[in-house]
């Protein structure tokens, strides 16, 4: 491309959409990459504070921003996703179905330090909605050389850095512990909160059931849901505490399921267990009380990814500690879940 008076743009090409921004009125391309200019158009071109304009002159060596884009763009899509029309080096993607978005910040951190060019992503391990903005990729300059952009190619490979994957489990079974709500002491408030979550996905909570503190009948009970039941995941509540009659970790641990982790560095919900048992690798979790009664909890970050089959591991559940804290603030900047909003 070359720099010209505009002035003297007339019969040119524009090599780059040019935008007119009117408060309250539009923000928008007044005229499109590809647009001859015409006499007419000179007094707007100038009207938007178009001195200068970058026209078209042939270099087989560089890449016009709207199609750099669209290599970004191809780096980053993935089934059920729809891109937007490119406009001014710019592509966004959206969800097109419900599920849980995932993204491979190794690689997205190696092509925003490539320099010249960007893609933004909301964060990885969440769940969104159809229609939800997933990314936008974005060149800086108006023109890139394309061995930069073969480069990155070649970087990341052919694998997308982003995924959104279905939810899958839609059967679930609720245990809830305790000798004070097995004996009728007190009304069981903790199963109708676990329900509601678990509907929010599509999963149907097919078997309920309520147990004293004998941490035997809870591992014939978690054994009982998913052999005979068919539960694709179990939910224990209550007895998750060091309490001598808490007994519902030793319960899930005598299943002979895999224990990923007891305790989770978020607040609330550090008395936390993640377990799968079997081959078929069921997950098990222990719900601490705080799920019952706070909005947002370890509970919220975990279960999207336990219902899309997304593994968690030790070592991702450790590095949920920076941010774990929830403040309950309304304006929440938690990388997960969204703790807080709509306190």
């Amino acid at each position: 491309m070359k720099l010209i008076k505009t002035q003297d743009a007339v019969g040119s090409v524009l090599c780059h959409d040019l935008t007119q921004i009117i408060k309250g009125v539009t923000k928008d391309a007044v005229f499109r990459k590809g647009h001859i200019v015409q006499p007419e158009d000179i007094p707007v071109l100038l009207s938007i504070g178009k001195e200068h304009l970058y026209v078209w002159e042939a270099d087989e060596s560089m890449l016009h921003e709207n199609d750099a884009a669209r290599i970004l763009c191809d780096l980053c899509k993935n089934e059920q996703m729809l891109e937007s029309d490119v406009k001014e080096g710019k592509i966004e993607l959206s969800a097109t179905m419900d599920g849980l978005f995932k993204v491979d910040g190794k690689r997205l951190a190696l092509v925003n330090g490539f320099g010249q060019m960007m893609i933004a992503t909301r964060h990885g391990n969440t769940p969104v909605k159809k229609g939800d903005k997933l990314a936008g990729t974005r060149i800086i300059p108006l023109v890139i050389e394309k061995a930069k952009m073969q480069a990155v190619q070649q970087l990341c490979g052919e694998e997308p850095l982003l995924k959104l994957m279905p939810y899958k489990l839609k059967k679930a079974a609720v245990i809830a512990t305790g000798s004070e709500v097995f004996t009728g002491r007190i009304k069981d408030t903790f199963t109708p909160v676990i329900v509601e979550k678990l509907a929010e996905y599509g999963v149907e909570v097919m078997h309920k059931q309520i147990l004293g503190d004998d941490p035997d009948a809870v591992t014939a009970a978690i054994k009982s849901a998913i052999e005979e039941k068919g539960a694709e995941l179990v939910c224990c509540t209550g007895g998750m505490s060091v309490d001598p009659d808490d007994k519902t970790p030793l319960a899930i641990k005598n299943t002979g399921a895999q224990i990923i982790s007891y305790g989770a560095p978020v607040l609330p919900g550090a008395m936390f267990l993640l377990a799968y048992y079997g081959d078929s690798k069921v997950p098990v979790m222990g719900l601490p009380g705080c799920v019952m009664y706070a909005k947002r909890t370890i509970f919220d970050l975990v279960l999207p990814r336990v219902i899309a089959c997304d593994r968690v591991s030790a070592e991702e559940l450790a590095a949920l500690g920076e941010g774990g804290l929830c403040l309950n603030c309304h304006v929440c900047t938690y990388p997960a879940c969204g703790f807080g909003k709509g306190w």
